[in-house]
């Protein structure tokens, strides 16, 4: 198309015209006066079939091998005048020199004729000269020829021959001046620019995609995903991880190429807009929207899909850039080193657990646990103590009788902690699973078990880290630990101070971040003390007491003293009296082994004394512990003694209704009581079986005073136990066949399974003890409380003195 100019220039011109015609005239037509003399005095562009303009200073720019129109202005112009116009070869650069040289219009004559005397061929005129009616301006057709190769542009000026001299002119300065320049050809064709600007678009936002979504899968998480994705994801892994190990050389090659793409389409851009702040615009918008945001949103979620569906187009690209892109990587991987892929530490590991919580389908108690686990290295066995003062411990002296096993079995632990003196002072370990062939009926000590299994106590120090803690307890040397540590406070030497107890199961609560509870744990958590829900069932353990164990506890050996004091110091015990064997179920029936205690505030308090003076009583004591002060006679005189004195022999077989005497007590006069009760004795063994049940037996009225100055235990032996042991003695000395082992009893009296009688007595505390012999087991409780027969069965009297 065309492009036609019409400016200011031509409206100058068109005044300059005019103006000439009155004056600007040269001094041949002045002094010829020729009328009708045609005259050029100026042009200006008309139109053009390629890109032309006219500059600011009034040049005329047209472009090569173009069709040029020009409308010339002057006076009395006709189609002749066509002849009269030719145009010269100013040169590259000589279109200054041109203006200068015309610059005045019709000025030297010689350098005029010098300028125009060569004409040029590059531009020549085309058809006749179309002239106005007034004949001041016409437009004639020119045709411009190609610029020699190599230049840029060059300029041309009009010559115009004067018809009074026949010579040629050149126009003034710029008016004159016409300027051809190289013609700016398109690369390529519209059609083919416009898909290449499209696919470089495309191009351009693959490779910026690819560089956000292959870049951020880390090397670790392909691992990761190639071992615990979906199938699709595990697909697509191993897809991009063979050339995402090769970081850099990755990163270069989609740098090189969007680098590339972007400056190619910036090019294009230009050469198809034609302007330079244009093409700009252009391509920072197309690559702004198509080439940055669109794509990397997308890949910044579809990385993994994205990447491995263009997984060859990348490779391509790799190959393609190959010579650039690969030096450039060995020098990255030798500065910066080999990528490592991304390493959570414990902290970090934990906080992402955190934050992707609302994301993930993992569970609460799940996060507990894995954040247990990471979190076991950075806290100490003093954070999951159970303190010392909360620990169930026992005492190194205890006796393992049934209250001690019961209150163990109780508490619920497996491992408790031995102490001596003080509970700082731990050493050794009891397992209740040692306690599997303790028998509580024979009051075993507690250091005989430990000593026997002789466990080995695990201590630690308070700064022990959990893991560490952990791995101690898997070797299997113990699970329960000792927690101390070194105190240095205050003056003296430093020492190992005993805080608590660390067991397997407080570790492993603090993985799993919850509390374990069991049938037998009283507390949720030792450290807060919280308790368990108060409907929970309790352990109770009194099912398994034997009736006959006594209530008051005694070690063995204190029992076995009190049995050998009474048979070898007291004849009415000894052995020609009652036998070793009934003396010791005696001793173990539930009620003769008593305990008084002493309240400091009411000393005089009734429940202190053992005998008082005036009152009957039908008993005997021993003192096996504490101390007693005895008040005796008309004097009223007061003594104190201590363990294994004994009061009351006559209460056991006293023939008169009241003795006088105090003399008959241990400490007082010991000969007297031993000579009293030897006749008494006497007397009893030798009387009838029927004098012994026939009528109540008279009570004893002591005339002394005794009282309890401490804490007592004692042996409280009843007249009725005592009568049924002597009994139970004869019965199981006597020799008996097995046609005449049973008892002739009255008639009227029934007898079943021919079982020997007893004698009852009318006391609530009755004694029964068996007539036969029994298993040779003396550490079982073989005194058993009954209630006493009807009075009626009281008066059955034995016939035969040799049944008994």
């Amino acid at each position: 198309m065309a492009t036609r100019w019409c400016g200011r220039k031509g409206s100058a011109l068109t005044l300059m015209f005019f103006l000439c015609t009155g004056v600007c005239t040269s001094p041949a037509e002045s002094g010829a006066g020729d009328v009708g003399e045609s005259r050029v005095l100026g042009m200006r562009l008309q139109s053009s079939d390629k890109p032309a303009t006219t500059a600011e200073d009034g040049v005329i720019q047209v472009t090569e091998e173009s069709s040029v129109s020009l409308r010339f202005y002057g006076l009395h112009l006709s189609n002749d005048t066509r002849a009269q116009i030719r145009f010269v070869d100013l040169g590259g650069d000589a279109g200054g020199g041109g203006g200068g040289g015309g610059g005045g219009g019709g000025g030297g004559e010689e350098k005029l004729n010098g300028t125009c005397a060569d004409f040029t061929k590059d531009i020549f005129v085309r058809g006749s000269m179309n002239v106005s009616k007034q004949g001041t301006s016409a437009v004639l057709r020119l045709k411009v020829k190609l610029l020699r190769k190599g230049e840029t542009h060059r300029d041309y000026g009009v010559c115009a021959r004067n018809e009074r001299d026949g010579k040629w002119y050149l126009l003034g300065e710029q008016d004159g001046m016409l300027r051809v320049v190289e013609e700016k050809k398109s690369l390529l064709p519209l059609w083919l620019q416009v898909i290449l600007i499209c696919g470089l678009l495309v191009l351009s936002g693959m490779f910026s995609g690819l560089n956000l979504g292959l870049m951020a899968l880390d090397p670790m998480e392909l691992r990761i995903v190639q071992s615990c994705g979906t199938d699709k994801e595990k697909k697509y892994a191993r897809k991009i991880e063979p050339i995402r190990r090769e970081g850099n050389y990755l990163l270069c090659s989609l740098l090189l190429g969007n680098v590339l793409v972007n400056t190619t389409l910036t090019i294009l851009l230009d050469d198809l807009i034609g302007s330079g702040v244009g093409a700009v615009v252009a391509s920072t918008i197309g690559i702004v929207i198509f080439g940055e945001i669109v794509p990397q949103a997308l890949c910044s979620r579809h990385g993994l899909a994205v990447g491995a569906n263009t997984i060859l187009l990348t490779k391509f690209f790799m190959l393609l850039t190959f010579p650039l892109s690969y030096p450039v990587s060995k020098l990255l991987d030798c500065v910066l080193g080999q990528e490592m892929g991304t390493v959570y530490n414990r902290e970090k590991l934990v906080e992402m657990l955190k934050v992707t919580e609302p994301y993930n389908d993992l569970v609460k108690e799940e996060l507990n646990m894995i954040q247990g686990a990471l979190e076991l290295r950075t806290k100490t066995v003093e954070d999951v103590m159970t303190p010392l003062n909360n620990c169930f411990m026992i005492h190194s002296d205890a006796v393992l009788d049934f209250n001690t096993m019961s209150e163990i079995m109780e508490s619920g632990y497996t491992r408790i902690p031995v102490f001596e003196d003080e509970r700082t002072n731990i050493v050794d370990i009891l397992f209740v699973k040692d306690l599997a062939f303790v028998d509580p009926d024979d009051c075993t000590t507690l250091k005989t078990i430990t000593k026997f299994y002789n466990h080995p106590v695990h201590f630690v120090f308070h700064d022990t880290k959990l893991d560490s803690m952990l791995e101690e307890f898997k070797k299997g040397k113990s699970h329960l630990a000792i927690v101390q540590k070194v105190n240095n406070e205050g003056e003296g030497d430093p020492f190992y101070e005993v805080l608590g107890l660390v067991t397997l199961e407080d570790v492993i609560e603090e993985i799993i971040k919850s509390e374990i509870l069991d049938e037998s744990d009283l507390y949720t958590d030792n450290r807060n003390r919280k308790k368990v829900a108060p409907n929970k069932n309790k352990r109770d353990f009194s099912a398994f007491k034997h009736e006959s164990e006594s209530k008051v506890k005694i070690s063995p050996q204190l029992l076995l003293a009190a049995h050998r004091f009474l048979a070898t110091e007291v004849n009415l015990f000894c052995q020609s009296q009652i036998s070793e064997k009934i003396l010791l179920r005696i001793l173990k029936h539930p009620d003769v082994i008593q305990e008084i205690k002493f309240n400091e505030n009411d000393k005089r308090s009734p429940q202190h004394y053992v005998y008082q003076r005036g009152k009957a009583v039908d008993y005997f004591v021993l003192i096996l512990q504490g101390r007693v002060e005895v008040e005796a006679g008309n004097e009223n005189m007061k003594f104190e003694t201590g363990p294994f004195s004994y009061y009351g022999v006559m209460a056991l077989s006293a023939p008169t209704l009241e003795f006088r005497s105090p003399s008959h007590l241990s400490g007082l006069n010991r000969s007297a009581s031993l000579n009293y009760t030897d006749r008494t004795e006497s007397q009893s063994i030798s009387g009838s079986n029927t004098q012994l049940n026939s009528a109540p037996s008279p009570q004893y009225i002591p005339d002394f005073n005794v009282r309890a100055l401490t804490d007592l235990q004692i042996v409280k032996i009843t007249r009725s136990q005592y009568q049924n042991g002597l009994m139970a003695s004869r019965l199981d000395s006597s020799p008996q066949s097995p046609d005449s082992g049973h008892t002739h009893v009255d008639q009227n009296t029934p007898v079943e399974n021919n079982a020997p009688l007893v004698p009852q007595s009318l006391s609530e505390n009755t004694l029964t003890l068996p007539l036969t012999d029994t298993p040779p087991d003396e550490h079982t409780s073989l005194l058993n409380e009954q209630n006493c027969l009807p009075a009626r069965q009281a008066g059955h009297s034995i016939h035969s003195d040799s049944s008994i």
